[in-house]
């Protein structure tokens, strides 16, 4: 792996899921990630931390890093930019008691929008905490470096190349 794939900076994150009763004939409960919690705190994966009746309760589903990478400041820097930073968090289907497990978790949007190309993930973007802002505009303002945009000039088609041609064997 090279050392530009390697993050600089990971921030240790604790993952809050909620579970509410679905109205549907077909699935029992919507999960969701609902919050994020500074310095993953050392409690079991899968704690329930309060019920907040009507159906809904609140689990502890685990820890994770927020990785940073110098390569992706820019994102980061327009994610703390639109005044409601946030932290999108990756859940992946598992097998076991829970049905869930918690994957990932990104400051940048690009990388949490990619996650929801796999169709059984549930990403969910998440209020940014004050603590993790403050790390990462540290981070931003520590390694951003701004790069110009080199626009690319189309080349010109050749119609030649476009021709229909006879190949070796004698057919068209």
């Amino acid at each position: 792996m090279s050392p530009a794939a390697l993050p600089l900076v990971r921030i240790p994150v604790g993952i809050v899921v909620g579970r509410s009763k679905a109205d549907s004939p077909w699935t029992d409960f919507v999960w969701r990630a609902v919050a994020v919690l500074p310095d993953g705190p050392d409690t079991k994966s899968w704690t329930v931390l309060r019920d907040e009746g009507g159906g809904t309760t609140l689990f502890y589903a685990g820890c994770t890093t927020v990785d940073l990478y110098s390569s992706e400041t820019a994102r980061y820097r327009d994610n703390l930019a639109t005044g409601r930073p946030s932290i999108w968090i990756v859940l992946s289907p598992a097998e076991g008691t829970w049905p869930y497990s918690v994957a990932a978790a990104t400051a940048d949007p690009a990388e949490g929008e990619a996650f929801t190309e796999a169709g059984a993930n549930l990403v969910e973007a998440v209020p940014m905490p004050d603590v993790l802002r403050e790390q990462i505009e540290s981070f931003v303002a520590e390694h951003h470096v701004e790069r110009e945009f080199f626009k690319r000039k189309r080349r010109q088609a050749d119609p030649e190349a476009l021709a229909r041609r006879q190949h070796e064997g004698g057919h068209e």
